[in-house]
């Protein structure tokens, strides 16, 4: 084999290997996960367990917790339940609840909302979304 000969299969060699996970991750493949991501803001019902350790949180007033369905659970400070969208209606940033101010903050861009879901300050112009919930003994139904 030539010197030419060499580096030209060598080339093509690294690219091969270079390239190859490139072109796989584009096929089509049944492992893929296509479960559609929660709707912020859309329709929901979903139950929380409130003698499980994952939810402990609303178990005190101030607590709060933030669900895989995009929704945020929070008990005031008057012990009442409220469900709101996770997400901020600026641009979409995880809110977390302020216990002492009774309301849900965006930490990227300073937006508060009331418990109610209306918007406190901006710069977000947009209420939240609001869920109703019911409790039942240790269950706390969150849906629309």
């Amino acid at each position: 084999m030539r010197r030419h000969e060499f580096l030209t299969a060598l080339g093509v060699s690294a690219g091969t290997v270079i390239f190859a996970p490139f072109l796989t991750s584009c096929s089509k493949s049944s492992t893929m996960d296509t479960t559609p991501p929660p709707v912020v803001g859309g329709t929901v019902d979903f139950t929380l367990d409130l003698s499980l350790p994952a939810n402990s949180a609303l178990n005190s007033n101030g607590g709060s917790f933030i669900s895989d369905k995009g929704v945020i659970v929070a008990r005031t400070s008057a012990g009442a339940y409220v469900a709101v969208a996770s997400a901020c209606t600026h641009q979409g940033f995880t809110l977390a609840f302020d216990n002492p101010g009774n309301q849900f903050h965006c930490a990227n861009h300073g937006s508060n909302f009331a418990v109610t879901g209306a918007v406190i300050n901006g710069p977000a112009t947009n209420a939240l979304k609001t869920y109703n919930t019911t409790l039942t003994g240790t269950n706390l139904r969150i849906f629309s």
